[in-house]
């Protein structure tokens, strides 16, 4: 199976952003060789672009202390597994508390690192980062693959309390929703949704049907139409019956 996510909204469309930077930055720090870790670094510079704004972890606490008042108001519901609920607020009051404590502008330690600042401005350029323009970085990957792999961890680490909150948040938004089996006639979809406001959609469907969901969709409309691709990659229009499970997501 195969899920697509659609943000309808920019906040939510900036955490999805960061997430999958995140798991592009955790895919590359792992590796050895030192274009990984230059992946990995540039990584890091696209993610503090993404996460300029100021208000992003006041949102993510905001959105977490909402979270935590929801979650105690099924206490007194006798269907709900208390120590199911306990772990989440536990996990909440955890990643809260981390955030709290992250002092400054997120990335600020970054910001204020001039070697780490000269590489960003090198690596805006394509092909900006060569041993001649950067001696001292070419210098630097030279170093052993372990102890790249720590400054890069320590770099990092300060961000880590963000991508923690992000991650429960995002976590927490698709648990909200149940899935719905639906059927696109002739390769088209259109549902309703009547002012109702939601933060995300999740698509599944089998991977093998080759089919894929182009989404459009506010808070009146949901429209999904299926194209499959050539041997060019070009999507055409799919004119069979698409069977797929869709999730609307909200807090």
């Amino acid at each position: 199976m195969i899920v697509y996510e659609y943000p309808f909204n920019e906040r939510i469309r900036t955490l999805l952003r960061l997430e999958d930077l995140y798991e592009k930055f955790k895919f590359f720090v792992h590796q050895e060789h030192a274009m990984q870790h230059h992946v990995a670094l540039a990584t890091i510079f696209d993610m503090l672009e993404v996460a300029g704004r100021a208000d992003l972890k006041s949102d993510l606490l905001q959105e977490l202390e909402r979270q935590k008042q929801s979650l105690l108001s099924y206490r007194s519901n006798p269907n709900v597994a208390a120590d199911m609920l306990d772990a989440v607020l536990a996990e909440v009051e955890t990643v809260s508390g981390a955030l709290v404590a992250a002092q400054g502008k997120t990335g600020q330690n970054v910001r204020d690192n001039e070697w780490l600042m000269s590489i960003r401005g090198r690596t805006i350029i394509p092909g900006g980062a060569c041993e001649f323009d950067l001696p001292s970085y070419y210098a630097w990957q030279k170093r052993p693959a372990e102890q790249r792999f720590n400054d890069i961890v320590n770099w990092f680490a300060p961000l880590a309390p963000l991508f923690d909150a992000l991650a429960l948040v995002l976590r927490l938004l698709r648990d909200s929703g149940g899935p719905v089996k639906m059927i696109a006639i002739a390769g088209s979809y259109q549902q309703m949704l009547q002012g109702k406001v939601y933060q995300m959609l999740r698509l599944t469907m089998d991977e093998a049907m080759g089919a894929i969901p182009e989404i459009s969709a506010n808070k009146y409309m949901l429209w999904v139409r299926f194209t499959t691709q050539g041997g060019d990659l070009k999507p055409k229009p799919l004119e069979e019956d698409v069977p797929f499970e869709l999730t609307l997501c909200n807090f």
